[in-house]
């Protein structure tokens, strides 16, 4: 990965040098860009990262509307997209996505086990160890740069909810149903009991491993619970076991959080896991706002990533109501960078200040051209002021003659 530290550097605008030690001290992974594309790193010091995922389902299938909600994403400035399909031919889909991608592409590939002992034998409780494992294998022979694997999934953190149930229970799809093959099978999780094959598969594939929080949780009142905790620490362990063996690793976060654990949440993972770049679903602060939980993760993720998160997962209007759209893979991309641009102010992260203090002037000087070029959507600031202001309009249509500028400026 050490050839990709020139280009991440300059694009970061950070010393190599800087980079090079984040990266041995593991507080940095780095991404290997798809054939057309290009490297992302992840982590301290480094801008705030988004993620977009896309896919199909078992109830919509489309390829092509997959492409297409890729380019949304892509176009709105995603850093990385995960290809979460789980309907429909799904390498063939997973082929399009890598190769139609500039930015490194995740996946998960317990779902590809799970529809194949879906189709073949009536249920994901009937996977075999050996068909999680080769889809792995699979994945990473496709291209993907960064795989989620729920292998902190144990029997010893889903007894916590036989104790005390959740007001939601498992809300992780991987998580679920590793939950029930190992209810069902009576039997540990395999992916964590054959941890050392995952890891050999993803160092031969160069594939960062995100270990992933299949017991997050789905609901403000199970955040911090046992079984949370108990897979945290399970990833801790496994995250050192990753580098030890050569293989870089996230760990991934909730998830449902109320506002005033957010900060908790965020130091917690970072002790348990020794600062690995950490990446988080959100988290949504409310769990009442379907169709307005772009909004919801944006605050969540503002405060994450002000804590410590270097890495946000997009959520779009559609959660919790539908796979989404390519409006919906728009507005989460845009909502997830805003909160990602708020904290890279408070982290000091080099150009942030800048981009608004550039910002500043331009709406002093109303200089509208450089408003629209500057903004973090120039498509949707230009739309808005075409259709509310002529193009030769000096103010905006909210103050008018008023214009607090024009007074200040004594015009």
């Amino acid at each position: 990965m050490k050839k990709f530290f020139k280009e991440i550097a300059s694009e970061e605008r950070v010393d190599r040098r800087v980079l090079e030690e984040a990266f041995e001290a593991r507080r940095v992974a780095v991404f290997k860009p798809p054939p057309s594309g290009r490297p992302i790193a992840v982590g301290e010091n480094l801008r705030v990262k988004v993620n977009a995922n896309i896919g199909t389902s078992g109830d919509l299938y489309d390829e092509d509307r997959e492409v297409r909600k890729l380019e949304a994403a892509l176009d709105a400035g995603t850093d990385t997209v995960m290809d979460l399909s789980t309907g429909g031919d799904l390498r063939s889909v997973r082929k399009k996505i890598v190769r139609a991608s500039a930015a490194p592409v995740g996946s998960v590939p317990i779902y590809e086990a799970i529809v194949k002992a879906v189709r073949s034998r009536g249920g994901g409780e009937n996977m075999e160890p050996e068909e999680m494992l080769d889809a792995i294998r699979l994945h990473g022979e496709d291209g993907i740069s960064f795989v989620t694997v729920h292998c902190g999934v144990t029997l010893a953190a889903i007894e916590h909810l036989e104790s005390k149930p959740r007001a939601c229970g498992i809300v992780s799809r991987g998580g679920s149903f590793l939950a029930r093959w190992m209810r069902h099978n009576k039997a540990e999780n395999p992916l964590f009991e054959r941890y050392d094959e995952v890891l050999d598969i993803c160092r031969h594939y160069g594939m960062v491993i995100s270990l992933g929080d299949g017991l997050r949780p789905g609901a403000l009142a199970d955040s911090l619970d046992a079984a949370q905790v108990e897979e945290l620490v399970t990833l801790g362990r496994l995250c050192r076991r990753a580098w030890e063996q050569g293989v870089q690793a996230i760990i991934e976060g909730p998830g449902h959080v109320p506002m005033d654990q957010i900060p908790a949440q965020m130091m917690l993972q970072k002790q348990l896991c020794d600062r690995a770049p950490f990446y988080v679903l959100g988290p949504l602060v409310t769990d009442v706002a379907p169709g307005l939980d772009h909004i919801t993760s944006a605050i969540g993720g503002a405060i994450a990533a002000m804590y410590g998160a270097d890495f946000l997962c997009y959520v779009t209007p559609s959660e919790h109501l539908g796979l989404p759209g390519e409006e919906d893979v728009r507005m989460g991309v845009l909502a997830a960078r805003a909160a990602g641009h708020a904290a890279d102010l408070v982290r000091k992260v080099p150009g942030a200040w800048e981009w608004d203090e550039k910002m500043s002037r331009a709406r002093k000087n109303r200089d509208w051209a450089e408003q629209i070029r500057l903004a973090l959507d120039s498509k949707l600031a230009a739309e808005i002021r075409a259709r509310t202001c002529s193009r030769d309009h000096e103010t905006c249509t909210m103050c008018g003659d008023l214009c607090a500028y024009k007074a200040d400026s004594g015009e």
